[in-house]
């Protein structure tokens, strides 16, 4: 549980006045819309029938596993750029405000995705046709490492301090939102057209939704003043000369504990988002209809939980409900692929809804947890730099690495060993965290004990 106050707080009562609720809701909408974009793109990027025909068209012909695998390795690819574009555009956020950077990242993400869209395959271009892939997946990479942290941030720092857990949920909305617009189209795509069209043309129309996506998003943004807390640090002269060189000088230990809780939080999330639609179809042959249904109903049932979770943690704290996650992950994870592996549709649903039910635990927190870690100075880049080296080696990789080891080994239990570890490593981080539910966003991140509101 939260801890109670022990005392009065004694703050000035100005750093608990938040912006009015119609602010506070298009702060909300801006940041969330950026995070719906991202997972449009893995919703359609991981879709069953996705994964192959990607792996078709840029490539030299090959087997169907060899496709899924050259797609996998895109949307790893994808990752190595990420932690650059945290490193670039999250201390320049600190420096010149989230809401500039914000309005270049949510650009350059639907563009990078509509561009895919447009592509010629490797029958047209040759070579060029997965180098060109290669560089547009890279450029999305970069601009989502400055995106996630920036819209966290952001809705952080407008939210009111006793439902910043509440408003916080909404970043992962879009996530799932997105994910489930995506893998919807791409569903709705295979279902209306024949195989034939789907393969020829029909597989470019959900990339080229991304570009209308991306310009209501940035309508959205244009119309949003900077955070509050950043314009109170900007007037007082407090903003960050060496954003970069003050995070990592004085934040690495709690950078470091931001990674250990990630590495479970991005395990989980590639594994069952990702992952999990191709595990389905290519690994325990269920059909590529199936598996996506089998996804959008767990999402679906996700969505409806996740806000109302996120304001339970403004009653209970964020850290219990973390650690029901990581201590799920340990104990269920095998059950959950164990039951998969009967290929029974109504077992798989069961698998897949029990680590649904784990990872919405984290989703629902993590927008109002990670960048109530860090001071105002420097939020922005610390979570930026710390959550995509984290998402880069074990997030973007997961679905490549699992699906090379059941390859290797020949078991189909990779996933939930991957997940078991996962869990066991976030434990650690997860009980250093400090508790900040309750506690100004001014007050977080900062070296003293802060004092929370009282309830």
């Amino acid at each position: 549980m939260a801890s109670e106050p022990t005392s009065a707080a004694t703050e000035d009562p100005a750093e608990h006045e938040a912006p009015d609720p119609g602010t506070v809701r298009k702060a909300v909408a801006a940041s969330s819309i950026g995070n719906c974009i991202e997972w449009f793109d893995f919703g359609v990027f991981s879709a069953g029938v996705m994964t192959t025909i990607v792996g078709t068209v840029f490539f030299p012909p090959g087997d169907e596993g060899s496709a899924v695998l050259r797609s996998f390795a895109l949307i790893a690819a994808a990752f190595v750029a990420r932690p650059f574009g945290g490193m670039f555009f999250g201390p320049l956020g600190d420096k010149i405000g989230r809401k500039s950077v914000l309005a270049i990242t949510i650009i350059l993400m639907s563009g990078s995705t509509f561009l895919i869209g447009v592509l010629p395959g490797y029958d047209t271009i040759g070579i060029a046709a997965p180098l060109l892939l290669l560089a547009v997946r890279l450029v999305q990479g970069f601009s989502t490492g400055g995106e996630y942290g920036g819209a966290a941030t952001v809705i952080a720092e407008y939210a009111p301090t006793k439902r910043r857990g509440f408003f916080g949920s909404f970043l992962e909305f879009g996530t799932l939102s997105g994910y489930i617009l995506g893998a919807g189209l791409v569903l709705g795509v295979d279902l209306v057209l024949s195989d034939e069209a789907l393969h020829s043309w029909g597989w470019r129309i959900p990339f080229l939704i991304a570009l209308p996506l991306g310009l209501v998003g940035l309508y959205i943004r244009t119309k949003l003043e900077d955070t509050p807390e950043f314009q109170k640090i900007e007037q007082a002269g407090e903003v960050a000369r060496s954003p970069l060189k003050e995070t990592l000088v004085h934040n690495w230990k709690m950078i470091l504990n931001l990674i250990g809780i990630v590495i479970l939080l991005n395990v989980a999330n590639y594994t069952l988002l990702t992952f999990m639609p191709s595990y389905l179809a290519t690994n325990l042959h269920i059909s590529s209809t199936t598996a996506s249904l089998i996804t959008i109903g767990v999402e679906l049932a996700m969505l409806a939980v996740i806000v109302p979770l996120g304001g339970l943690s403004d009653r209970v704290g964020r850290k219990p409900l973390l650690l029901t996650a990581a201590v799920g992950f340990i104990v269920v994870s095998y059950p959950a692929i164990s039951l998969m592996q009967t290929e029974k549709t109504w077992a798989i649903l069961a698998g897949f809804a029990l680590m649904g039910g784990l990872l919405v635990l984290m989703l629902a927190v993590i927008g109002s947890t990670f960048p109530a870690m860090f001071p105002t100075q420097v939020r922005y880049g610390a979570f930026a730099i710390g959550y995509n080296i984290s998402t880069s080696l074990f997030g973007g990789t997961a679905a490549l690495v699992i699906e090379k080891l059941i390859k290797t080994t020949g078991t189909n239990y990779i996933p939930a060993y991957y997940l078991m570890i996962a869990g066991a490593i976030a434990i650690v981080p997860i009980l250093l965290l400090p508790e900040t539910a309750r506690v100004p966003i001014s007050k977080c991140g900062k070296s003293r004990k802060p004092t929370p509101v009282p309830a």
